[in-house]
């Protein structure tokens, strides 16, 4: 699951569309707790601090609240924990099924390191990037699970303000910045949030030359999670199939070819020059 997870998979809302599965089994929860309540729509909404449409969303399986949502709501109702218990299920049903085990590596993550070919990697992606990619989507996908998508990947990118801070390590092929995915504006944007991000002190960004002769990431995009625990996951994917891998043989050889493909790249600093190179020219 990484971003080409993230871009097929990556993030999304309920796997099979919205209206099934854990998100359509807690609205209905919702709702019956709403009733028991003696609550309207409306009412319901105002003291969770959305409208009652939004609430009419929750509770036909068609949008997904966050975890911070589901404890206002459990709080409103006076539902004892019936809401909350939910939480987990809930805000692993955002991602398609086979990426829903990489989320998780995400938050528990001590190292993260990715080379990426097609498209920015999801968690260094803008609000407007992530939305162009997922309206190019074929066959297209419907407005609401676009806007549950966005949500999604953006909301994995808490992982730059975790405490303790994972080291986080990105490989981008230059190719990627010249794409104008969603207009040049949109582009701008993500090359100017590159930058920003690219100023942590837990992270690198790197920018693989499209000059190079030499390329140890021809086979592909990548990602190599190393748990707090110490077991190391290697994922790929392409057209919406991903693959995770633990086997130690397999997971060396990932963690050494992305080793190989760093020092072939533009170190973090001529990297960030590139990419405002690359911003001046728009």
């Amino acid at each position: 699951m990484t971003e080409n997870a993230d871009t097929t998979a990556e993030t999304g809302s309920v796997p099979e569309g919205p209206g099934t599965g854990v998100v359509a089994a807690f609205g209905r929860t919702l709702k019956t707790l709403r009733l028991r309540a003696g609550l309207d729509r409306a009412e319901c909404g105002r003291r969770i601090g959305y409208s009652a449409s939004t609430v009419a969303s929750f509770e036909q399986g068609r949008r997904i609240p966050s975890p911070k949502t589901i404890d206002k709501a459990d709080e409103a109702l006076g539902a004892g924990g019936l809401l909350s218990v939910w939480k987990e299920e809930v805000e692993r049903a955002q991602y398609p099924v086979f990426f829903q085990g990489m989320a998780q590596l995400e938050k528990e993550a001590m190292e993260l390191v990715a080379y990426d070919t097609l498209v920015v990697k999801g968690l260094l992606q803008t609000e407007e990037y992530t939305r162009a990619l997922l309206a190019m989507r074929r066959p297209v996908l419907e407005k609401e699970i676009i806007e549950q998508r966005v949500t999604a990947r953006l909301a994995r990118q808490e992982i730059f303000d975790r405490r303790p801070a994972p080291f986080l390590s990105f490989v981008l092929d230059e190719s990627i910045l010249h794409r104008p995915y969603g207009g040049t504006a949109v582009l701008r944007g993500q090359l100017e949030h590159l930058l920003l991000i690219g100023e942590k002190r837990n992270v690198e960004i790197q920018i693989m030359p499209v000059d190079r002769e030499d390329n140890a990431g021809v086979n592909g995009p990548f990602t190599v999670v190393t748990r707090q625990d110490g077991k190391v996951f290697a994922y790929s994917e392409a057209q919406g199939i991903g693959s995770l891998q633990t086997d130690p043989e397999q997971t060396v050889v990932a963690g050494a070819r992305y080793g190989i493909i760093r020092s072939q790249a533009l170190d973090p600093g001529e990297s960030l020059e590139f990419i405002e190179g690359v911003l001046g020219s728009l």
